[in-house]
């Protein structure tokens, strides 16, 4: 037998005698590689005997790696209810059973009290008013007075007071404020109406019409100040307001007051005549709780008696007052056409001679 480095089919051919030792141990012939014998290992036995490819992790690993994955998985799924929720209040289309009753245009109507004679007049004031029905009215502000209020089916109770003190300062700002009386502005009686109702207003100063739709003195009480000035600005009050429920989504507050003015001809003397203008208004609010809680309300009617006036004058967009010593002029009030639309009958009273002072 031949030794352990001897090959076994002896030496190969071309290699030099001598030479051999130094390959012997990396150089292999095809005999060699032929008896070589191969094995394989089986699954068990690389399982079992041999060190696995990958390392196994660790239990507190693999504990720790579900939690995170659990935890992204909570995160993932209250995103997306989130978004869900926002997607659903953001609807631009809305909910038809939430979605918001269209307002009302505001209807109003003015009507003329004519005096039977000559206006009476006197430079004292004070005794004007105390010669006049309006001898016990409060002042200004203090004769509207809020009602006792409590809740209604659907209404807290501060709800529903939200809506009375609303009307009240719609109330005072169109009819007691003196910008507003003298047709210096109407903002202060603007910022209290419902935005979906500015529209109507703006047209109504801008192309006052008597439609019974776009009168500003539907809106407000304003004389013309080329005529007429406050000679008091203590103007005298009384009336009341009610409240009541509408429907489950809105509240109807109704006002009736009289207000008795002190005028005087524009740009006359502190001791020029005066004289009493009454003017008497019935105003329909109605609220949503919009409204109620951005201080607005809907101004849906609005019902003016005013005098004295004559009949024929045009009081849609201001009221024009006879003054003392002055009488009314063309009894009748100004043509109604039956067939023109978009218009309103003209209306026209008598102002009661009780209803003027006795000086």
């Amino acid at each position: 037998m031949g030794g352990p480095g001897d090959q076994p089919e002896g030496t190969p051919d071309g290699v030099p005698p001598g030479t051999e030792d130094e390959y012997r141990s990396v150089v292999f012939d095809e005999s060699f590689v032929r008896a070589a014998r191969l094995q394989e290992f089986s699954a068990h036995e690389r399982t079992t005997e041999h060190a696995p490819a990958v390392a196994l992790r660790s239990r507190a690993h693999v504990h720790r790696s579900l939690s995170r994955q659990a935890l992204i998985l909570v995160l993932m799924i209250a995103i997306a209810l989130s978004a869900a929720l926002y997607m659903g209040v953001r609807n631009p289309y809305g909910n038809p059973e939430t979605a918001r009753t269209p307002v009302e245009p505001l209807r109003s109507t003015v009507v003329p009290l004519a005096p039977r004679g000559e206006v009476p007049g006197t430079a004292d004031v004070d005794r004007l008013f105390a010669s006049s029905p309006a001898a016990q009215f409060r002042l200004g502000a203090g004769g509207i007075t809020l009602p006792a209020s409590r809740r209604t089916a659907n209404f807290s109770e501060g709800q529903v007071v939200n809506a009375l003190t609303t009307a009240k300062d719609y109330i005072v700002r169109s009819s007691l404020y003196p910008e507003v009386l003298s047709g210096e502005q109407v903002r202060p009686v603007r910022i209290l109406v419902d935005g979906d109702q500015l529209d109507q207003f703006d047209r109504s100063f801008q192309h006052p019409t008597a439609d019974g739709r776009h009168a500003p003195t539907g809106w407000l009480v304003r004389f013309d100040p080329a005529l007429a000035e406050l000679a008091d600005d203590e103007i005298r009050v009384r009336g009341s307001l009610r409240v009541s429920e509408a429907d489950s989504a809105t509240l109807e507050v109704v006002s009736d007051h009289t207000f008795v003015y002190a005028l005087r001809p524009a740009g006359a003397d502190a001791d020029a005549e005066a004289s009493l203008f009454t003017v008497r208004r019935e105003l329909h609010f109605r609220f949503d709780r919009d409204d109620l809680r951005l201080h607005q309300t809907q101004l849906v009617g609005s019902a003016t008696q005013a005098g004295p006036l004559a009949c024929a004058a045009d009081s849609a967009d201001h009221l024009r007052p006879l003054l003392a010593g002055e009488k009314a002029t063309g009894g009748a009030p100004a043509g109604t056409d039956p067939y023109a639309t978009g218009g309103t009958t003209a209306l026209c009273g008598t102002l009661a001679d009780q209803a003027q002072p006795k000086v």
